[in-house]
């Protein structure tokens, strides 16, 4: 069972301070990494903490942090923002075969504000994941195959769209991000890999041959 992460202590004027900083700073803020604890802090829900000129700054400098990174999606925790926002966008090339397997497809960009899922069915993946704030780092996480979400747009409309296969990975992955919850809460440990030896040995479009090697999720005997 996962800790449920306590609500951020900072206060909407702190959440303003901080914002406001990283904009003024005129440069790309650093990704705030593992340890830190407004990781594992529930994000406050957005209110109104931001006007609309610096929502939609922050969301432009969170994309463009994505991008350099690079990523797939940043969530403004991991810029020591504990808000409820996220940035989303997979415009990746991937082989036929791999996009194929994991079922992955072009992601166009997109933000969300207060999201949370639901799963859509009884469909689980594993597939291998990593995380811009525990860099150097890949495990094997067993996802819903397809989700709901629930979200404000940035133009402040409620919004509920569905996601199935590597765009479901995604938007989990970075609604977690603003419950206080990493991927490696819900990895399979015996599959963590650093970035070479997952180059090295387990970047193949499925997760057959690190299950063996490594030994996680074993068969389930017949009856």
């Amino acid at each position: 069972m996962l800790h449920v992460a306590n609500p951020t202590p900072f206060s909407a004027a702190r959440i303003r301070e901080t914002v406001q900083e990283i904009l003024a700073a005129e440069v790309l803020p650093p990704i705030v990494q593992a340890g830190h604890p407004v990781l594992r802090q529930q994000a406050a829900a957005y209110d109104g903490q931001l006007d609309s000129a610096d929502l939609s700054a922050l969301i432009a400098l969170m994309r463009e942090v994505m991008h350099a990174a690079p990523g797939v999606g940043l969530a403004a925790p991991q810029l020591g923002i504990p808000l409820q926002l996220a940035v989303l966008e997979d415009q990746y090339d991937v082989d036929a075969e791999t996009s194929a397997v994991r079922r992955r497809s072009p992601l166009e960009f997109f933000a969300v504000i207060n999201p949370s899922y639901t799963p859509v069915g009884s469909g689980a993946a594993e597939f291998y994941e990593g995380c811009l704030s525990l860099q150097g780092l890949q495990a094997v996480v067993a996802r819903h195959e397809s989700v709901r979400l629930d979200f404000t747009d940035v133009d402040g409309a409620v919004r509920q769209q569905e996601f199935s296969g590597w765009q479901a990975r995604i938007v989990q992955h970075e609604t977690d991000h603003l419950q206080g919850i990493l991927y490696i809460d819900k990895a399979e440990l015996r599959s963590l890999s650093n970035n070479a030896e997952y180059g090295l040995r387990w970047a193949h479009p499925d997760i057959r041959l690190a299950r063996q090697e490594l030994g996680f999720l074993p068969d389930v005997p017949a009856d």
